[in-house]
């Protein structure tokens, strides 16, 4: 290697080892003195006129002084806010009143998770956890997204599969299944209701022994049923998955500040 050849390499060297130096000293500095404020997840789905959780908490094992204030955007007033030891909801905006709720008992070790109950479509958005402690605090955003599911029941009747689901929003449609996941020639009618909720009525003919896949999805949520018919009796067994952007998948985001650099490490 020529002279020159060896003062490029060995440049090379110290600048990657300097870099390397100034990179983890940022890094030990934002954990030692950082806000660090999760959820276990950022979009949510929550099934309408149920009760659903809002993730957030803090990375550590107990606080004090923990201070929470849940926002909703675009609306005037806030969710929920908790200071000094109690509920302040002196400005929570009406859509909210009687329907939120934090968990003291989960607060002392940094989990400021809201339950809100009876979800409505108006629901629908992005909300702000601000959580701050003794030990440290920061913020989290929530995209929350509404719909309605259920699984289905099933009866049998004259040789024909019958399965009804009685809520879904948005509109889903139907595919009936083999085991060997051959689509089947069924028959579905949706209805809907003065207030937007569909209603699934789907049929299948059958053989006297067999079992069949009944998928119920919409862009949202999917319900996967398996019905197996012996003689004249039905049993079923029912499951739902999630868009991929959903509940099911655990997106983390921690937000870091230091010395005015903004970091923000996105664990999926």
């Amino acid at each position: 290697m020529s002279a020159l050849g060896k003062i490029i390499f060995y440049s090379m060297i110290a600048l990657i080892i300097i870099f390397s130096a100034i990179i983890i000293l940022i890094l030990s500095l934002a954990f030692s003195s950082s806000s660090a404020v999760l959820s276990s997840n950022t979009a949510p789905i929550a099934n309408l006129g149920q009760d659903t959780l809002l993730s957030c908490y803090l990375l550590t094992q107990t606080v004090t002084k923990v201070s929470v204030t849940w926002e909703k955007k675009d609306l005037s007033g806030v969710v929920y806010k908790y200071k000094n030891g109690a509920a302040n909801l002196q400005d929570q905006n009406s859509q909210f009143k009687g329907r939120t709720q934090l968990f003291s008992e989960a607060l002392v070790t940094g989990n400021a998770s809201l339950l809100l109950r009876n979800v409505r479509q108006s629901d629908e958005g992005e909300y702000t956890c601000i959580l701050s402690s003794s030990h440290s605090g920061g913020t989290v955003n929530i995209h929350l997204r509404t719909a309605a599911f259920t699984a289905p029941t099933f009866t049998l009747s004259n040789s024909v599969l019958t399965a009804h689901a009685g809520r879904w929003f948005p509109k889903p449609n139907v595919t009936w299944l083999n085991l060997d996941d051959e689509v089947l020639q069924g028959n579905t009618t949706i209805l809907v209701s003065p207030k937007k909720i569909y209603s699934v009525w789907s049929t299948v003919p059958v053989t006297s022994t067999d079992s069949y896949i009944c998928r119920i999805e919409n862009d949202l949520v999917i319900s996967v049923s398996t019905a197996t018919v012996t003689g004249s009796a039905v049993s079923e067994e029912s499951y739902f998955t999630f868009s991929a952007a959903s509940s099911l998948l655990v997106s983390v985001h921690l937000s870091i500040t230091v010395t005015g650099v903004l970091f923000i490490y996105n664990l999926t």
